[in-house]
């Protein structure tokens, strides 16, 4: 069975982060990285922005973004503008769907997939939303997703509201989806939630096993 090279990367700024994912996306386009790889991150505050954003869908102003310390990013993935910060779980799988099927809609299910699997494994009956892309319970949304590929090599993810601060959400229309409530693992789970550490180990393990993966840990220097 094929490997999954898994990197935690702890916390990083966005723009280390985004300078990491192309570069390994570039080499395993180019074949030097042989397996597909997971990098797993927390982000400082950050909001990023979509090939589909919309102006309005950001209505904070630049001050008002400043003085909470979010930074601004504009990025090629898909999707509309969301936001990343500490306590939420940050993937980015670069995958070769050469090696599995060449369908970006297939994929996108399947990412979503294995986040339905990781919050029913912690507890928390989790679903799609018809017509919309990430994942709800409950009616509200406790993960967004929005990806890139070249050469059929994905890169760019998916972010797991673990103990995020939903506060920040307000500060911009999450996803573009106007009226929509985002929740966080914390706030579903009468105890709270599960160690950080045990959230990324279930993540891993149903994101490796829904692509007939083998996880491996790599370091990040490894990869570098």
């Amino acid at each position: 069975m094929p490997h999954l090279w898994v990197s935690a990367l702890g916390t990083m700024p966005y723009a280390d982060a985004l300078e990491l994912q192309r570069d390994v996306a570039a080499r395993r386009i180019s074949g030097e990285i042989p397996q597909d790889v997971l990098l797993l991150v927390e982000h400082p505050p950050v909001v990023t922005l979509g090939r589909s954003s919309k102006n309005a869908h950001l209505t904070a102003s630049p001050e008002l973004l400043k003085l909470r310390g979010v930074e601004l990013f504009e990025v090629e993935r898909g999707g509309d503008v969301t936001f990343h910060g500490p306590g939420q779980l940050v993937g980015y799988p670069i995958i070769d769907l050469k090696r599995h099927k060449q369908d970006l809609h297939w994929y996108l299910r399947t990412v979503e997939q294995a986040l339905i699997d990781t919050l029913e494994m912690l507890g928390i009956a989790a679903g799609r939303h018809t017509g919309y892309t990430g994942v709800w319970t409950g009616g509200k949304k406790i993960a967004s997703i929005g990806v890139h590929a070249r050469d059929w090599v994905t890169w760019h993810g998916f972010a797991l509201n673990v103990t995020t601060d939903l506060s920040y959400f307000d500060l911009i229309v999450p996803c573009g989806i106007q009226d929509v409530t985002m929740t966080s693992i914390e706030r579903e789970l009468p105890a709270g939630a599960p160690a950080f550490e045990r959230v990324t180990r279930t993540a891993t393990n149903a994101f490796a096993r829904l692509f007939d993966l083998t996880p491996v840990t790599v370091r990040l220097d490894q990869l570098r």
